[in-house]
């Protein structure tokens, strides 16, 4: 992540409003986190949320809610005691350091003022934060590093603090173009940015990636073979870029893939990665932070969550698939049945050439206009009457067998249908609500058993809202309970329903207010619902639209499976980037 030097110095200055606030509260919510509540007197409360854990080291302004425990860990406690009504003196760095020092005045066990300092070491998985007496001395911090499991620097009570080892570095508000080309030039290294990370301080390898890519338009080459221009154009975006962060003119942006899944984050516009990322601005660093860690951690929560669900629906799936197979190769046995009435009715017409212990009758066929000659088989323990009655019941048997296999074979397909309806919504759930109600229509259908919870079921949420360029609302289904209520019971007779064709997705309601649509909207709203759907990653998705009183839910249908007439069908390639601008939940 590019939480480095650079970006810790834009946090600093952002937190310096609260230099002169004092503690209100000291929180803990898990072994790596913590959080400090302070008073100030122009703006309220704000709290500070300090990060150790190895892959969200981070400390910044916060207005997350996160669960405290019920008893506090041992560190919380010893802040409460040292820092509680303590007030913060200072916000330091040094140089581009990723150490931020807040240092507090506050009271001893005497009564007498002493300062302390809060170190914020977001070092990876050497993060921590340690409390240091005025001595220099560490008090405590949220994790210890015996000899055991580091021969470099101990932190540990008791022990004098030490700074983590520091190379000599170029700093980006101070750079020496000359010094700069002259290592650039006589590095080894292939990979031009990771050259770049060693000659500046604070410099994270995604901003790193950016100067280099803008210095060689996306060239690939060793830093020593920079020409003259590539490297004034690498100079010029260095000092550009630091111009703007001391103006205050620089951006704060989060990159996400295609799928929504937070990737990366910088203090200034990221271009490198082209098409492949999107990207969101915010207004703070605290801000992006904030954002950043929140919704990706619950995004991660959700995937981790959804996977039983996954692995369930899956063998379902599988086994449901072994099942109709098995059932075809039966139903496959059966189409020779006719022959089984045919040879009973010969040996009925043929009673009179046919002794009982006879084990075969040559008889002629009637049925075909040459009567050609077929060998019957027979029970040599029964008689010519009773073999015919034999021959009789089986066809009977294959005859019901066909027809239930039949209703088996179409009841399995719709089931995979069906199944494969739940993992595409599953596949774009993206909060707690959504798999709530996705593992209660499972359950519903009775693959699931619901486990009854103590706290509080998460809320369902709405459909999901779009405004087309004409102004007209559409809704889409977040999964099919959803989708047979915005369907069979929201939706006015005269709006129109829209769903992509051969493939599982969401219903999509335009609402027309008994009014005409533009082809325009139609077209929006088949993007929409090609985008919700299996098929977002194709292009000329075929999607079905005709009125809402043209669709009817099935007997027995299960959720989301519905009939329609009247349609007519568009074809359209899903655009991420047009239907999210029409998208009015997220704004």
């Amino acid at each position: 992540m590019a939480l480095d030097g650079v970006y810790l110095s834009l946090l600093r200055q952002e937190m310096a409003c609260l230099i002169g606030a004092r503690v209100d509260k000291i929180y803990q919510p898990s072994r790596d986190n913590l959080i400090i509540s302070f008073r100030t007197l122009s703006s309220g409360t704000k709290k500070v949320l300090f990060s150790a854990n190895a892959g969200t080291a981070r400390v910044h302004l916060s207005r997350s809610e996160l669960e405290n425990p019920k008893v506090p860990p041992m560190f919380c406690m010893l802040l409460r005691k040292h820092l509680g009504s303590g007030k913060l003196l200072d916000i330091r760095q040094d140089g581009f350091e990723r150490i931020l020092n807040f240092d507090f005045e506050a009271t001893d066990e005497f009564g007498d003022r002493v300062v302390l300092t809060l170190a914020a070491e977001i070092m990876g998985r050497c993060s921590n934060v340690v409390l240091i007496n005025q001595d220099g001395r560490v008090i405590d911090s949220i994790k210890r590093v015996s000899e055991d499991m580091s021969s470099v620097r101990l932190v540990l009570p008791g022990i004098a603090y030490s700074l983590p080892p520091r190379d000599e570095r170029m700093s980006l508000f101070e750079i020496d173009k000359v010094e700069l080309e002259n290592a650039m030039r006589s590095s080894s290294q292939k990979d031009p940015s990771k050259t770049l990370v060693r000659i500046l301080e604070g410099i994270s390898p995604v901003f790193a990636r950016e100067a280099v890519f803008y210095a060689i338009r996306g060239d690939e080459k060793p830093a020593s073979e920079f020409t003259d221009d590539e490297m004034q154009r690498l100079v010029f975006y260095l000092n550009n870029t630091a111009n703007d962060i001391k103006n205050g003119e620089n951006k704060y942006v989060i990159l996400k893939d295609r799928s929504g899944l937070m990737k990366d984050f910088c203090f200034t516009d990221i271009h490198q990665y082209g098409s492949l990322m999107v990207s969101k601005e915010f207004d703070s660093p605290s801000e992006l932070l904030d954002s950043f860690y929140r919704e990706r951690d619950t995004a991660l929560q959700t995937r981790q969550r959804a996977q039983d669900l996954f692995k369930l629906l899956m063998s379902l799936s599988e086994r449901t698939e072994r099942r109709v197979a098995a059932q075809k190769l039966e139903l496959k046995e059966c189409e020779n049945r006719d022959e089984l009435r045919v040879k009973g009715d010969l040996i009925m017409a043929n009673l009179y050439r046919i002794e009982k212990g006879d084990g075969s009758a040559t008889l002629e066929n009637f049925y075909d206009e040459s009567c050609p000659t077929v060998t019957i088989t027979l029970d040599r323990r029964l008689t010519p009457a009773q073999n015919a009655q034999q021959y009789y019941k089986e066809y009977r048997k294959a005859d019901t067998a066909d027809k239930k296999l039949r209703e088996l074979i179409a009841s399995g397909e719709d089931e995979i249908k069906y199944l494969e309806s739940v993992f595409d919504s599953l596949s774009r759930a993206s909060s707690e609500g959504e798999l709530a109600e996705i593992k209660a229509e499972l359950a519903q259908e009775g693959y699931v058993r619901l486990s009854r919870s103590k706290g509080k079921d998460a809320k369902p949420l709405p459909p999901i809202e779009y405004r087309s360029s004409d102004g007209f609302r559409i809704q889409v289904g977040r999964n099919n309970r959803q989708n047979d209520q915005l369907t069979l019971k929201t939706a006015e007779k005269t709006d129109i329903w829209l769903h992509v064709k051969d493939f599982t997705g969401s219903h999509v309601i335009i609402s027309t207010h008994g009014g005409e649509v533009p082809e325009k909207t139609i077209e929006e709203a088949a993007l929409i619902a090609a985008y919700n759907s299996s098929a977002r990653n194709s292009s000329l998705v075929p999607v079905d639209y005709t009125l809402v009183r043209y669709v009817k839910k099935p007997s027995g249908g299960k959720p989301g499976m519905v009939i329609f007439t009247n349609q007519k069908t568009l074809y359209v390639t899903p655009d991420e980037e047009t239907v999210e601008a029409l998208r009015t939940d997220r704004k």
